[in-house]
């Protein structure tokens, strides 16, 4: 018997599932702080730096979402560099988006962590039938 998605790691999917239709949407809209300079790549354009983050979100969030055990891992790997990268961001910075990302990165990792037995079980569930 599966259970149920809880309700954290339906928000954060869904966090980022909107977070890259917005991307999307707003392909063409200078911003203050170009995508390429927030993860810390200001040598590759921002147009493949947007898309690579939308298509990674998107796949991101299906694995997370269905609470498989690589969309785990990648939620907290990217999570790891995603606060690495802002934290260096509010040094150079010290202004937002920066700070919210260290913020959001820091609650993402701990809420996964904490709820790392709904992907463990998952697993488990396949392997039992």
């Amino acid at each position: 018997m599966q259970k149920e998605t809880p309700a954290g790691v339906k928000l954060i999917g869904c966090f980022y599932i909107f977070g890259a239709v917005v991307l999307l949407l707003t392909l063409g809209i200078k911003q203050d702080f170009e995508f390429n300079i927030r993860f810390g790549v200001p040598g590759i354009p921002e147009i493949i730096v947007r898309l690579s983050i939308i298509v990674l979100s998107l796949i991101m969030a299906y694995g997370y979402l269905k609470l498989e055990k690589w969309g785990y891992w990648i939620m907290i790997l990217y999570s790891i560099v995603f606060l690495i990268i802002s934290l260096n961001q509010v040094s150079v910075y010290k202004s937002q988006p920066f700070i919210g990302n260290v913020i959001f990165s820091l609650i993402v990792i701990i809420y996964t962590f904490t709820k790392r037995e709904f992907f463990a079980n998952k697993a488990k569930e396949i392997s039992a039938v």
